[in-house]
């Protein structure tokens, strides 16, 4: 019977799965060798992250955000959010790089500029959701 659950399991398990034991073994092996790492998954997302020793909140916060940056430049103008994610980036990026320092005159007024766009896209979307709301009457 215990044989049976383990070919079950080894039946369920993807090419995915696969490769993420394997890297834990990797990180393991190092690991004994006093290389500090931190693996984080989602596996229902085939999404694996390995951090060194040195990693920050604020690295990984500029990591994440690329991603974010990344989906609002490949999806721009074909999806109705792109504008507000877009400039939420930006604002993000402009303050992530600002962090340990001063904003500057430039900085403020690129993210004004953001803050506006944000408040033109809403205006869109409310208009759209208004208009559907008043043709459903």
């Amino acid at each position: 019977m215990y044989v049976g659950r383990t070919s079950e399991t080894i039946l369920n398990m993807t090419s995915f799965d696969a490769f993420y034991n394997d890297l834990l073994e990797l990180v393991n092996k190092h690991e004994k060798n006093n290389t500090p790492l931190k693996v984080e998954k989602d596996l229902e997302s085939n999404i694996v992250k390995i951090f060194g020793e040195n990693i920050t909140a604020l690295t990984r916060a500029k990591n994440g955000l690329n991603d974010v940056t990344e989906l609002a430049y490949a999806t721009a103008e074909h999806h109705p959010y792109w504008n507000l994610l877009y400039n939420c980036s930006e604002i993000a990026n402009i303050i992530l790089e600002k962090w340990k320092s001063e904003l500057s005159k430039k900085d403020i007024s690129d993210i004004e500029w953001s803050i506006k766009e944000l408040i033109q896209s809403l205006e869109k979307i409310t208009e759209k959701i208004n208009d559907s709301e008043s043709r459903q009457r």
